[in-house]
């Protein structure tokens, strides 16, 4: 078998393994539904200043949604299930097959990134419907945004479950490490610029991402092209770093007790 072939099968499995949890499989892809009916019910017409231009709440949260979305389809997908594929003894398992280690994270990062890309769809769909948001002014940088910030929070999934202790620590810990950040970063409500939080959040990925969700949405960037290399440029560090930590780190076998 090809390893384009055994990639394939693996992502497929993934996939099937997702599917067949109904219950998880929906609230993954309800909670940003439902965060958008709420948010966008109760600040609909509202105003809000972003970048200096004045534009409607929604214009700014679909796109914020939409980041908001693939990390956690990426990041706490990927660092809860694998902490408890490893305490449940699968990891071990699957370590002693003839499926090489690299195929099987990259079936699990490619069916991540399939639940991302659904979700990015959905998402700015039911926004354009039942909100009147515009569309994507750039849609080939939108598509090579969530392409990079997919990787880089796949990546920071892996180094993450790679720090986590238990499978019972690993929801506590994804959601410590994530929500502050999605908080301070302006995922539900612009942020002053100027403010020590936002100036704190500049140093993480998960501004970076909406920010540059953000410029593929916004029409004021019509006449460029929609990427600002700056924040590719930061999750990109940060991806990095997670893949360097997550290759030192990663366990197979659960830990003992």
């Amino acid at each position: 078998m090809s390893e384009a072939s055994l990639v394939a099968r693996q992502i497929r499995y993934e996939q099937r393994t997702f599917w067949r949890n109904p219950a998880s499989a929906f609230f993954a892809f309800a909670f940003p539904i439902i965060f958008l009916v709420i948010f966008g019910t109760l600040n609909n017409g509202v105003i809000v200043t972003v970048n200096g231009v004045k534009v409607t709440y929604d214009d700014y949260y679909i796109p914020a949604l939409v980041a908001f979305g693939l990390m956690g389809a990426c990041f706490t997908n990927i660092a809860i299930s694998i902490s408890i594929r490893r305490e449940s003894g699968l990891l071990k398992r699957f370590r002693g097959t003839p499926l090489p280690a690299w195929a099987f994270m990259t079936g699990v990062i490619g069916s991540s990134v399939i639940v991302a890309a659904i979700l990015a769809a959905l998402t700015t769909v039911f926004g354009m419907l039942a909100y009147h948001v515009h569309a994507p002014q750039h849609l080939l940088a939108l598509v090579i945004v969530l392409a990079v910030g997919a990787m880089v929070f796949c990546a920071l999934g892996l180094a993450t479950a790679a720090l986590i202790p238990n499978a019972d620590a690993a929801p506590a810990i994804v959601n410590a490490a994530l929500l502050p950040l999605v908080f301070i970063s302006g995922t539900f409500f612009p942020i002053n610029p100027d403010s020590v939080l936002a100036k704190i959040a500049e140093y993480f990925p998960v501004r970076h991402l909406i920010t540059a969700v953000y410029a593929a949405f916004d029409p004021a960037l019509a006449s460029t092209t929609g990427i600002d290399g700056n924040d590719l440029l930061i999750m990109g560090a940060w991806g990095v770093a997670a893949l360097f930590i997550a290759i030192r780190r990663f366990r197979w076998e659960p830990p003992r007790k």
